[in-house]
């Protein structure tokens, strides 16, 4: 249901991304490429993550889950693949006739999955600030799907085509342990009237940061990796 709460909210991140984004635009032109270059020189390390973000389908918050992997390289740049899917239950009612005959209102649920390339490039660090501008761009497929005397029944899948710039703030509180969020805008570039939803849409994700590898710095100051690998930074 739409409220008034959630048309404001819809709005104020869809034209809040649109700022960072073009704020981010024109600070990262000039020393992109630079940074770039400089930072795939350096041997790279794994990038492993679980994520969950929002949107809105049908004027409701829904989320979307997924699982990254990837390199990182000197904490700059990061890059490789993810699956991304719809997390929650999309619906409305369907007529059919069931298996034995009969005419049934069912729930008919919503469902989408997609593969993505994705980058998130830093372009301002400080001792607790730190901005990156991620992107996403994939492709997936979305359908429907009910059941029929428990046995699921799924409609024609169509081909999507999917980009997400967005822009992420994290903010640092110790070494090991940090805020962060992520907005960004979800394009759905296909299909989409087949399926008779609008996936469009703006995403955030509100994210509390622990990085293990620090914490260990903090609390073992004088061990082998530490004195190898650390100490812990800002």
């Amino acid at each position: 249901m739409l409220t008034f709460k959630n048309l404001v909210y819809f709005y104020a991140v869809k034209y809040l991304y649109i700022f960072f984004l073009i704020f981010c635009a024109s600070v990262t032109q000039a020393q992109f490429l630079d940074s770039i270059k400089s930072a795939t020189k350096k041997k790279p390390s794994i990038d492993i993550r679980l994520e969950s973000r929002h949107s809105f389908l049908r004027n409701e918050l829904v989320k979307v889950s997924g699982v990254r992997l990837g390199l990182v390289f000197q904490k700059k740049l990061k890059a490789g693949i993810g699956y991304s899917w719809l997390d929650s239950g999309v619906s409305d009612k369907l007529e059919i006739t069931n298996a034995l005959g009969n005419k049934e209102i069912v729930s008919n649920y919503l469902k989408f999955g997609y593969v993505a390339f994705y980058t998130d490039f830093v372009f301002h660090k400080t001792k607790h600030w730190q901005l990156s501008v991620p992107l996403q761009l994939g492709t997936g497929l979305a359908w429907f799907e009910h059941l029929d005397n428990r046995k699921k029944i799924q409609t024609e899948k169509h081909f999507l085509l999917l980009y997400e710039p967005g822009v992420s703030v994290q903010f640092k509180l110790t070494q090991w342990f940090g805020l962060g969020t992520d907005i960004g805008y979800r394009f759905t570039l296909k299909n989409t009237d087949k399926i008779g939803e609008k996936l469009n849409s703006p995403t955030y994700a509100f994210k509390l940061m622990l990085w293990f590898d620090q914490l260990f710095y903090v609390l073992m100051p004088n061990h082998e990796l530490t004195k190898r690998f650390g100490p812990a930074e800002w």
